[in-house]
C-alpha cells in the first residue's frame, strides 16, 4: 500500500507540475512574441486602446484563465495530493478515484475561471475609462495606490483569515465538506476554489496596477501567495505583507 500511495502521489504531482509548466511556458510566449518597443516610441505613438470585440474579449479571457491556472495551482497542490490519497480503497477503485481526483483539480480551475470572467470584464472597464494603457498596466501612481491600499488593507480582515485558514487546512476542508456521490469532487473543487478566490482575489488585482503581462510582477504575486498558503510562517507574512501594502499605496497616492 505504500508503494500504492508513493506512486499515485507521484502521479498526481507530475499531472499538475505538467499543467503549471505549461501554463507559463504559454504566458512566456505570449510576452516574447509582442512587439519590442521601448517606452519613448509608446509615448511618441501615442498608442490606442484595444478594440474590446468578441474575439479580443475571448483571447484576454484565455490568457487570463491560463494565468491563473500558473499562479493558483501550486498552492492547491497539497490538497489534490491529499484528496487523491484520501480516495485509494483497493485496486478496484483506483481508476475511478483517479477520475474523481482530476474532477476535483479541473472544478478549482473551474472557479478561477469564473474569476477570470469577471478579471476579463473588469479590464475591459478600466481600459475604456483610461485608467489602464495599452500595455495593460496602470497609468497613473494614484491608481496603483489605490489598489495596493485595497489589498493591503483586506490582508488584514477577518474574511482574509478565515479564507486562508481553509486554504493552508488542507485535511480540515477535506473532511469538514466532504461531499457523497459522482458529483461530490465537482462540488468539493469548486467550493474550494471560491474559498482560494476568497482569500487572493486582491492580489490578483494588484496585476491591474503593475501590469497584467509583467511576468516578472505576476511570478512575484505567485510566489507571495504561494508563501502565505503553505509555510508556517504564511499569516504572519501576509498581514506584514499588507501593511507594506498599504504603506506602499499611501507613499504612491502622495506620489500621484
Amino acid at each position: 500500500m505504500d508503494k500504492v500511495l508513493h506512486r499515485d502521489r507521484w502521479v498526481v504531482l507530475v499531472a499538475l507540475a505538467a499543467v503549471v509548466a505549461l501554463s507559463w511556458a504559454y504566458l512566456a510566449y505570449i510576452v516574447l512574441t509582442q512587439p519590442v518597443m521601448d517606452m519613448d516610441a509608446i509615448a511618441m505613438a501615442a498608442m490606442p486602446p484595444p478594440v474590446w470585440n468578441a474575439g479580443y474579449f475571448a483571447a484576454t479571457l484565455a490568457m487570463w484563465m491560463v494565468m491563473m491556472v500558473g499562479m493558483m495551482l501550486p498552492s492547491a497542490a497539497p490538497t489534490v495530493l491529499l484528496f487523491d490519497a484520501l480516495r485509494i480503497h483497493g485496486d478496484s477503485a483506483r481508476r475511478r478515484d483517479r477520475r474523481a481526483t482530476a474532477l476535483f483539480a479541473a472544478s478549482y480551475v473551474l472557479a478561477w475561471a469564473a474569476f477570470s470572467v469577471l478579471a476579463t470584464t473588469a479590464q475591459w472597464a478600466l481600459t475604456a475609462s483610461k485608467l489602464l494603457s495599452a500595455m495593460m498596466t496602470g497609468k497613473s501612481p494614484a491608481f496603483a495606490g489605490s489598489l495596493l491600499m485595497i489589498a493591503g488593507a483586506y490582508q488584514l480582515t477577518p474574511l482574509k483569515t478565515a479564507c486562508l485558514s481553509q486554504c493552508r487546512s488542507p485535511a480540515e476542508f477535506l473532511v469538514r465538506h466532504g461531499r457523497p456521490g459522482p458529483l461530490g469532487p465537482l462540488l468539493m473543487g469548486l467550493q474550494h476554489g471560491v474559498q482560494c478566490i476568497g482569500c487572493c482575489w486582491a492580489l490578483m488585482a494588484l496585476l491591474f496596477a503593475f501590469g497584467v503581462m509583467n511576468l516578472l510582477w505576476v511570478a512575484a504575486l505567485a510566489i507571495f501567495v504561494f508563501i502565505e498558503k503553505l509555510t508556517p510562517a504564511g499569516p504572519l507574512i501576509g498581514r506584514v505583507g499588507g501593511f507594506l501594502m498599504v504603506c506602499a499605496g499611501l507613499a504612491l497616492m502622495v506620489i500621484g
